[in-house]
């Protein structure tokens, strides 16, 4: 009796064990782990993207999505579409997302899609505590890298090596390079709706009668409107019946980006030709361009719009304020005169 006993024991035991095991098993086929390479080609246009509508490098979020979400493999990855590790704070309202980190149970932000996480992550960085990484070029990986560890983003002392390392064993900073579109030839028979602009060395641009003074390409946008570059900023040319509400669909921008990037009030009216950048204008001009000579018409927006730079260092460049007025033959310097 106690035998019986005794096998019916052992055979509920291997029963349970074998329902583990299959468990176990069951788990590692619907949970397959993605490689780095797997990762960065699914999810480097989204960055791409990112890069061309906040001007954050690609390459950096790129390597912070890498290193936070371990290539997409970590539970708060899977399970909370978060690839950036950004916990709930005050200010979240979404869904949320409970485990352990520094501390016991902590609230991590939940999203419905990947796309979501990387944008979020664009606007978690849109801080104040942020701001000085905005004024770095746009291929300076490294000193984003330590200005997110400056700033608090993480708490390993070893971050900013961490996602340098990444970025150079990955080839990353091939993401922040302007993205080859079509050829000419392609470009001409994507439709006849579209107006392809060839720069020339004189700078000519479409509905600007001045010119840009730059020889970079440009690239042709999936929409109606073509993204230029200036001084490293991208930029489009506004068309009739263009708004601030019209380009933000457009080009998936928050509503404060253009009039902050291109210094309007928020009600402003756009005018056909107009110049808007799509990511903030640098501290200074390219390289070469020490200075401009007014021209009749001229005033200090319009050479800061041309230039790329930002209107409060083209104010500090020249000893001006913004209630200054300019002159024909007037000398503006646009780089710090020192």
């Amino acid at each position: 009796m106690e035998d019986t006993q005794n096998i019916k024991k052992y055979k509920a035991a291997g029963l349970k064990l074998f329902f583990v095991v299959c468990l176990v098993f069951s788990n590692s086929l619907i949970f397959s782990q993605i490689t780095r390479e797997e990762y960065i080609q699914t999810y480097k246009a989204i960055a791409i993207a990112e890069m061309h509508r906040t001007g954050i490098p690609a390459s950096i979020t790129m390597a912070q999505a890498l290193l936070e979400s371990n290539n997409g493999n970590s539970k708060l990855a899977r399970r909370a579409k978060n690839h950036f590790g950004i916990k709930c704070h005050s200010s979240w309202t979404g869904k949320t997302y409970h485990k352990t980190d520094d501390k016991r149970h902590e609230c991590f932000r939940k999203y419905s899609s990947v796309e979501e996480s990387y944008k979020d992550h664009s606007g978690f960085l849109q801080k104040k505590r942020y701001a000085d990484l905005f004024k770095l070029t746009p291929d300076d990986y490294k000193g984003w890298a330590r200005g997110l560890k400056k700033a608090g983003y993480a708490t390993n002392p070893k971050y900013s090596a961490l996602l340098i390392s990444i970025i150079e064993e990955n080839k990353l900073y091939e993401l922040d390079k302007p993205q080859k579109k079509n050829t000419i030839k392609e470009k001409e028979s994507i439709a006849e709706k579209k107006t392809v602009v060839e720069e020339k060395n004189t700078g000519k641009k479409e509905g600007n009668d001045k010119g840009i003074t730059n020889n970079n390409k440009i690239e042709i946008a999936s929409n109606s409107h073509q993204i230029l570059i200036n001084n490293r900023v991208k930029y489009i040319v506004a068309r009739e019946n263009d708004t601030f509400e019209s380009l933000n669909k457009e080009f998936d921008l928050m509503t404060w980006q253009l009039p902050k990037y291109n210094e309007l009030p928020a009600d402003a009216t756009l005018k056909e030709g107009q110049l808007l950048y799509l990511q903030p204008k640098r501290n200074k001009a390219e390289t070469g361009k020490m200075e401009h000579i007014v021209e009749k018409g001229e005033d200090l927006y319009f050479i800061s719009q041309k230039y790329a730079i930002k209107l409060k260092k083209l104010l500090k460049w020249n000893n001006l304020n913004k209630d200054s007025q300019i002159k024909e033959g007037d000398k503006i310097f646009l780089r710090n005169p020192k």
